[in-house]
């Protein structure tokens, strides 16, 4: 049974869905079978994996109108892809009224998990509706955070909202681990940030840290993650280090 992963932090800005992406593009490269599912209204993991968002059908069409998890997956280089654009923003709306509102992504998730080895759900940065399905439907949570005050209280946040979420709906819900983004070792806050989780996770922060790099910037534009844009680049080689780590990575803690 594939492992679903769900990529939340509830502060925006913070290299959540670049490294989705690029994770995810690292892990295909790695021959493993992956489904990344944009969750996200912005659609930015649809468009970072070369996907077009005017697609059809997306996960809106999954959530709100039944449409099968099956029919809305899109091939790529980089792993498949459940798309996700502007008409997903409806769903939290619409969902409201759905019954067992919070798993309606897990039970159409249920019937794909035995095909792939790793499912990434991007999440949108709040909590919602969108969210808490993504939670209910992951068996860990991987958090990108920016070394920085600010990304220390979405943190703090986020982890009530994912206790929330276990307490719930799923009981079995852990931390994957944290993924320090956008790290600049010049910056002596950023080593205190690292510090300061490093006391709290332990050994759950990932030794792989992903540097401030302008072709992990530039990627997105061209729809492709950095590993095909610039693969000699430091930020692929960030990315692909935390691949490997990934894969050896044993150390998800209770919420």
């Amino acid at each position: 049974m594939g492992r679903v992963v769900c990529f939340a932090n509830q502060k925006g800005g913070v290299g959540k869905t670049t490294t989705c992406v690029n994770l995810c593009a690292a892990v295909k490269d790695k021959r493993r079978k992956i489904l990344l599912i944009d969750a996200d209204p912005q659609g930015n993991a649809t468009t970072g994996m070369g996907v077009d968002k005017r697609v059809n059908p997306t996960l809106y069409d999954v959530l709100i109108r039944g449409v099968p998890l099956r029919d809305a997956v899109v091939p790529t280089k980089y792993g498949d892809v459940i798309p996700a654009n502007l008409d997903l923003s409806g769903a939290a709306v619409e969902l409201v009224e759905a019954a067992d509102r919070e798993t309606v992504l897990k039970r159409a998730l249920a019937p794909l998990r035995d095909e792939y080895e790793y499912i990434f759900i991007d999440c949108p940065p709040s909590l919602g509706l969108l969210t808490l399905n993504a939670l209910a439907a992951a068996d860990t949570v991987l958090i990108p955070m920016q070394c920085e005050f600010y990304a220390m209280e979405g943190l703090t946040d986020l982890m009530t909202s994912m206790r929330l979420t276990k307490n719930r709906f799923n009981p079995g819900l852990k931390i994957e681990g944290i993924v320090l983004t956008m790290y600049d070792r010049r910056l002596s806050f950023s080593g205190q940030v690292a510090q300061e989780i490093q006391r709290y996770f332990g050994r759950a922060l990932y030794k792989t840290v992903v540097p401030r790099n302008v072709r992990i910037a530039e990627a997105p534009s061209h729809g492709k993650p950095v590993s095909a844009y610039s693969r000699l680049s430091r930020g692929a080689e960030a990315y692909d280090c935390l691949a490997i780590e990934f894969f050896r990575h044993n150390h998800t803690i209770d919420i």
